[in-house]
């Protein structure tokens, strides 16, 4: 983990969380699935005015009544979450009057029996007294959300989820809730974009997963097959053209906000700048190169480690653009120890030479360059030859002249992407500047001949096994945000790229006499067709393990 005296901010631990529950409730309407919704009171502590599922804070009484006879479990619930469930049917009898309860004949509660019940007197004596059992096993865990980090109330919630009981109308307490309303998904999302539908995040996130599903019993299958939540999410958030912007786990910008906003400080621009750079530490800069496009995203991303006692070291400078190479100069103050280049691709190594110069002319010492010389595979834009050829273990070390200050990076030679690509861990601190090895939103092209599937797989593996060795927690991309929970981040890039191949030789095998345009048509069919000139590149490469006869033959007829 980052060094605590070198994070952006001080530490400001977020406010503790409640345990809450909260209930789905969900019917077939004559257009598909429906969810019950209800408006919160306006005057409410925590969301005034929102529309909700019903659900609340889970209190003593619900803790201790884990094993009384007048409910019902399923084997798979676990016992640790009687409480919740527990209090997720507890909270809809009192704020709309649903009751998920079944007579001692397993029928659902009748009108009549219904009416008879105190919607605010304790619930569990009020079922001893009637014989009803609550249908506790009638709900399925769907999701689990735990409120942001920067919010000054927050809840820790699983989200459950269970079929509308029959013959029961949902009235308002009129106190916490009010305007019960049957709702599709992609309505109520609709009507929240246009601005009468209020919600808050997790609301909106949850309806977004419930719109996939046509109805029902297609959604509680898919709950009951998992036997646990779908999901499970803390979001946090940062600022995005100028509005607070939130983003669970899975998106790219988590993984950023959770280095520079560890606890959850709305402090963080994600905005990407090319005119300034962007501190994500107090001795990591970025500064994104203006060459956005197709094949670099947002543009090249370069780094500066280091400080002023320390000096810096410069990743990647990029495309030769002037401006983008004075900046990278000032943000350093001048101070340039080394310039490094994690491969030769023309918008990560035409920069080191020109930055060189640049010190060179303001009467600075001249950073070595430095990287991997370019292979004789490399295409003709992309020869690049170092100062110095880095050694696959070696050391660059950035020390303070008082010994205080002190910045390690490891160099990993990790060929795939490019024959010559290294990427460099930042050892005191667990990071890793992967190059163009590791991208977030998007997955890297491997284009043979300097590219080589079969070296990407094996370097992808080589820093996995280095997340281990070195703690490495967040990954640095050439393209795109910083990557959190880096073991894992690995590990599914790995998966995709297996399960990529696999499908390739389904293809294949289904289509043996059949060209490129007819291959990549199958086997990347879940991408966009604008995208598929780049495919090909990377079939080619997942070919050249699965064929090698039919490689060479399409390589030979490569222009």
């Amino acid at each position: 983990m980052v060094r605590p005296h070198l994070r952006l901010r001080p530490p400001q631990p977020p406010a503790p969380v409640r345990p809450a529950a909260t209930v789905l409730l969900v019917r077939d309407g004559d257009a598909g699935l429906e969810v019950l919704m209800t408006r919160r009171s306006a005057r409410a502590s925590f969301a005034p005015g929102a529309y909700v599922f019903p659900g609340g804070a889970i209190d003593e009484a619900d803790r201790d009544a884990a094993h009384d006879p007048a409910l019902a479990w399923r084997p798979d619930q676990d016992e640790t979450l009687r409480p919740a469930l527990l209090a997720a049917v507890r909270e809809s009898f009192e704020e709309l009057g649903v009751l998920l309860a079944r007579d001692a004949h397993g029928r659902w509660v009748d009108p009549a029996t219904l009416a008879a019940l105190d919607r605010h007197g304790p619930l569990l004596p009020q079922c001893r007294t009637h014989g009803l059992t609550l249908a506790l096993d009638a709900l399925w865990w769907l999701a689990h959300w735990i409120t942001d980090r920067d919010l000054p109330k927050r809840f820790d919630v699983p989200f459950f989820i269970a079929r509308m009981p029959p013959d029961q109308t949902p009235q308002a307490d009129n106190r916490e809730q009010f305007e019960p309303v049957w709702v599709a998904p992609g309505e109520a999302l609709h009507r929240h974009a246009a601005g009468d539908f209020p919600m808050v995040y997790p609301t909106v996130r949850t309806l977004e997963h419930l719109q996939r599903h046509p109805d029902s019993a297609g959604l509680l299958d898919a709950c009951a097959a998992r036997q646990g939540p779908q999901w499970v999410s803390c979001p946090r958030a940062g600022w995005l053209r100028g509005q607070e912007a939130r983003f669970m786990e899975h998106e790219p910008p988590f993984g950023e906000l959770e280095l520079t906003c560890p606890d959850g400080q709305l402090e963080h621009h994600l905005d990407w700048r090319h005119d300034a750079p962007v501190a994500l530490t107090r001795h990591v800069q970025r500064l994104t190169a203006p060459n956005a496009g197709p094949m670099t995203g947002p543009g090249t991303n370069s780094y500066l480690v280091g400080e002023t006692a320390t000096g810096h070291i410069a990743i990647d400078p990029g495309p030769d653009d002037a401006d983008h190479l004075r900046r990278l100069f000032e943000a350093a103050g001048g101070d340039l120890r080394a310039i490094v280049c994690t491969h030769s691709h023309p918008d990560h190594s035409p920069g080191a030479y020109p930055l060189q110069a640049l010190c060179r002319a303001a009467g600075r010492p001249a950073p070595p360059v430095l990287g991997l010389p370019s292979a004789p595979t490399a295409r003709a834009h992309s020869h690049f030859r170092p100062e110095r050829p880095l050694a696959n273990g070696e050391r660059l070390v950035l020390s303070a002249a008082d010994g205080g200050h002190r910045h390690t990076l490891r160099v990993l030679h990790t060929p795939g992407h490019a024959a010559n690509h290294l990427c460099l861990v930042l050892e005191e601190d667990g990071l890793l500047f992967s190059g163009d090895h590791i991208l977030n939103g998007s997955t890297t092209v491997i284009d043979p001949p300097d590219g080589d599937m079969d070296a990407y797989l094996a370097s992808l593996r080589r820093l996995r096994a280095a997340c281990d060795e070195h703690g490495i927690r967040y990954i640095l991309p050439a393209h795109g945000h910083v990557l959190g929970d880096a073991p894992r981040a690995i590990e599914r890039l790995l998966a995709h790229r297996l399960q990529r191949e696999a499908k390739i030789a389904r293809v294949l095998a289904e289509h043996p006499d059949g060209d490129l345009a007819v291959w990549v048509r199958h086997a990347y069919d879940d991408v966009p067709p604008h995208l598929w000139p780049v495919a090909r590149r990377s079939l080619l490469a997942h070919l050249q393990r699965l064929d090698r006869a039919r490689f060479d033959a399409w390589m030979e007829d490569r222009p």
